[in-house]
């Protein structure tokens, strides 16, 4: 019983309501920052570059966002490394 009145209050802690709050987070955060979609993709592009030049990547598991507290936002990037690359076969830098 006081399970269920919990759940009608809000207790319960499931998953799919944490997944919910954090997308909501995320939300807010990307329109705090006024940063579009478009900005986003060209920044992750960018990174890819950049890294490739040193390091093997997952790209396709490589995850970009914007975290942000009471007074600063974070850039976080999770980018799996699959192995380093060899000072051979790096590309020039252009200087």
């Amino acid at each position: 019983m006081l399970e269920f009145i919990s759940r009608i209050f809000g207790k319960d802690s499931s998953p799919s309501k944490n997944v919910a709050r954090e997308r909501l987070r995320l939300v807010l955060v990307h329109d705090r920052t006024d940063i579009s979609p478009q900005i986003m993709e060209a920044l992750k592009s960018d990174l890819i570059k950049v890294i490739t030049n040193y390091m093997e990547i997952d790209e396709a598991a490589l995850e970009v966002s914007l975290d942000s507290n009471e007074n600063q936002i974070a850039l976080v990037a999770n980018i799996p490394v699959k192995g380093m690359k060899r000072s051979g076969s790096m590309a020039p830098t252009g200087a």
